[in-house]
């Protein structure tokens, strides 16, 4: 905490950072919360510098596209792998209750697919050059499944293993799309929301942000809050979509046992909960 504390002084000049407590943390970096409203981030490991640079510039540009609030950096040292960012407001929206969800899956689902529309149109061409190419190919994200799937299957209910097990052996859709700019890890805990009124109020942590398959994000989406927020993300989508259908199904079977063994590794019960919860309307 004191690493924070001292970087906080030193690159926001009169800011007296009075608090601070652990937010969270994924693969890659730990969040700190200071004062309640400013947001640390400090990579695990050693990162190199210019890409915290290119990830502040890209925040940047995406704040130019975005029909939606995202963080704006605060101050940033690259080679300390460390962004900095005042907490837009909402919540996540895996913290609030299944219930909740479902209840709103719906217009997150209508407003999510206004956010991808805008990024898969205005942001292809305002951030070619701020974001590479994702091209882990649909057999690719398979095989991987496959191999999550193993290390979590005694969590896998019974009743849905021949049909995972027969989705893990088939052909994944084929087909040609254009890549374009996308989040690429738009989860429920990217989301914030406003609980009272159900609105989205912002989308973080965009590190993961490339051109990829259009149908990736919109995969994501389907696993975490099921078909409802997928049809509605679709109906405000201007595209074809049939396929982008069939494509995020598959993105979204895949990514359930990663999401599982994430939760299964660092105990947190809110990717077990989600992930077991999704099977049903995955494999059901």
């Amino acid at each position: 905490m004191g690493d924070v504390r001292e970087l906080v002084t030193a690159h926001l000049p009169g800011y007296v950072p009075r608090t601070v407590s652990v937010l969270g943390q994924g693969g890659d970096n730990v969040a700190y919360e200071v004062n309640g409203e400013l947001v640390v981030r400090l990579a695990k490991t050693p990162q190199d510098a210019a890409e915290v640079a290119r990830e502040v510039r890209l925040l940047t540009a995406v704040a130019g596209v975005s029909p939606l609030p995202v963080p704006e950096p605060a101050f940033a040292v690259p080679e300390l792998g460390c962004l900095a960012y005042f907490k837009l407001r909402g919540r996540p929206l895996l913290e609030l209750a299944p219930s909740w969800r479902s209840t709103h899956g719906a217009s997150v689902g209508a407003t999510v697919g206004q956010l991808l529309t805008a990024l898969h149109t205005t942001g292809t061409e305002r951030l070619a050059s701020l974001a590479g190419p994702d091209e882990y190919s649909l057999p690719e994200w398979l095989a991987e499944a496959g191999a999550a799937y193993r290390s979590v299957s005694a969590r896998v209910p019974e009743v849905h293993r021949p049909a995972v097990e027969a989705f893990l052996a088939s052909t994944p859709p084929a087909g040609e799309y254009p890549l374009v700019f996308s989040h690429n890890d738009l989860g429920i805990e990217h989301l914030l929301v406003d609980p009272a009124h159900g609105a989205v109020t912002g989308v973080i942590d965009w590190s993961d942000a490339a051109f990829v398959d259009p149908a990736r994000d919109f995969g994501l989406l389907y696993r975490d809050l099921g078909p409802v927020a997928l049809d509605a993300a679709l109906r405000a989508y201007h595209a074809e979509h049939a396929a982008l259908r069939q494509r995020a199904v598959c993105y979204a079977r895949c990514s359930v046992f990663e999401d599982l063994a994430y939760g299964l590794d660092t105990d947190d019960l809110r990717y077990v909960d989600k992930s077991l919860t999704a099977l049903d309307w995955l494999f059901g």
